[in-house]
């Protein structure tokens, strides 16, 4: 399938655009009507904007369709690395100086973080030290 837009260059979805995939990625392919119940800011909107916001995010490449009856049924064409990946990056680069050490300092000051994730997060950090000093051991066999 070919896009319209590379979606490398897309690294900024508007925040609607982020819910909207981030909703597909965790509950698989839905209609407008069931994204719209699950986005995860709650705000109330229209049922016709998150259509709209969908339909052009098809446009981008975002998004495909499959017609079930007089509904249509979207999922997303992009993986979660794909998107977030460039834009977490983009983030850390623009508001971190490029420190992701800063990133998770601000992260874990500002927001509410459990026992149970504190605990998965020093795990990723021990898995993230492991693979460096194995990449390190096999630069040095070369």
């Amino acid at each position: 399938m070919k896009r319209e837009y590379d979606v490398m260059k897309i690294i900024q979805p508007s925040n609607l655009e982020l819910q909207v995939l981030a909703v597909l990625w965790e509950q698989g392919p839905a209609t407008a009507r069931q994204v719209l119940e699950a986005l995860p800011d709650k705000k109330e909107r229209a049922y016709t904007t998150v259509l709209s916001v969908m339909q052009v995010m098809e446009k981008k490449g975002l998004l495909k369709h499959k017609a079930d009856g007089n509904r249509h049924v979207y999922s997303p064409t992009v993986r979660k690395g794909e998107i977030l990946g460039p834009f977490l990056r983009s983030l850390v680069a623009n508001l971190f100086s490029g420190s992701a050490t800063h990133a998770l300092q601000h992260l874990l000051a500002n927001a509410k973080v459990s026992t149970a994730e504190l605990t998965e997060m020093r795990a990723l950090l021990d898995e993230a030290a492991r693979k460096q000093t194995q990449s390190l051991k096999e630069e040095d066999n070369l």
